[in-house]
């Protein structure tokens, strides 16, 4: 009887610990990726082949979705990547700061003023410092030239509420914080008519001016952009993932300005499996990142 139990307790043992085991080798064999990375023709790429062709490039259209923690670790990690090959010809932008920002930006950066006085009087996003703050203190730390591109959304809600037209009302200040007037618009881009679709399909009344209000800002961030780009320098601009998707918005602008500049661009996506880029993602960008949509957010 004794032996009985003890043999009992024995193999309860082995099957407990057997259970571990492959429990164990269950997890381990399960690959949980964060995030994948294809080319513009569907194919899977590594991260180096990344950094190589963004190096490369004059202006790397970084496209994120704003809440997601993975698009923001990679924008810092691919910037990092690049200030290492190319110092004090890396330049970094972002849709997040607003052009009349420049000056408490430079003065924030070159230590003239403390953080507190920056966040309390730069119009920043409520994940700034989650998000963007660590690019920022980045370029502080490394020296690095960061341009505030967006144009400032007082003016942006002007032209979605009265059109372009608002715009040559402004006066001459005011209009040092837009691109040149007047701009190139086609509004058969299919980004920009996918705007009033979207209104239409939700049972909102279209409004012409809405895609007008995006291609201010992407028409500024462009300027600001191309202005800031060349000369063997590489410019890493963050920004919605909309504003550079399919080859249009920002980068339509600047193939405007500049049609010799050599554009590389990011998208983000979410998917339920990263496994395989998914028919709607296909050719959005040179680089499409994918993310799954079980990923955490960051607000």
């Amino acid at each position: 009887m004794v032996r009985e139990i003890i043999t009992d307790n024995i193999m309860k043992k082995i099957l407990f610990l057997l259970t571990i085991a492959l429990a164990t080798l269950y997890s381990m064999g399960q690959d949980m990726p964060a995030y994948r990375l294809y080319n513009v023709n569907g194919k899977t790429v590594d991260y180096d082949k990344l950094v190589k062709e963004a190096a490369e490039a004059d202006v790397v259209l970084f496209g994120e979705l704003h809440d997601n923690p993975i698009s923001h670790w990679l924008e810092y990690e691919l910037t990092r990547s690049l200030y290492y090959l190319k110092k004090d010809k890396l330049v970094m932008g972002a849709e997040m700061f607003e052009a009349d920002n420049s000056l408490i930006i430079s003065e924030y950066l070159s230590g003239k003023i403390k953080d507190k006085n920056f966040e309390s009087e730069a119009r920043l996003w409520p994940n700034y410092k989650s998000d963007y703050k660590p690019l920022l203190m980045f370029a502080r730390d490394s020296n690095v030239m960061f341009v505030a591109t967006n144009v400032p959304r007082r003016y942006a809600s002007l032209v979605n509420r009265q059109g372009f037209e608002a715009l040559d009302s402004l006066d001459s200040e005011a209009k040092r914080y837009i691109a040149p007037l007047p701009f190139a618009y086609d509004p058969e881009l299919p980004g920009y008519k996918s705007m009033l679709d979207m209104m239409e399909g939700g049972g909102s009344h279209a409004n012409d001016n809405l895609p007008k209000a995006q291609a201010v800002k992407d028409a500024t961030m462009a300027y600001f952009i191309a202005q800031n780009s060349g000369r063997g320098r590489t410019f890493i601009h963050f920004h919605g993932t909309y504003h550079s998707d399919n080859f249009e918005g920002i980068m339509w602008y600047l193939k405007n300005l500049n049609p010799d500049l050599k554009i590389l661009t990011i998208s983000s996506c979410e998917q339920d499996n990263v496994d395989k880029l998914d028919e709607e993602n296909e050719k959005k960008a040179d680089f499409i990142l994918i993310i799954p949509t079980s990923m955490t957010k960051t607000y």
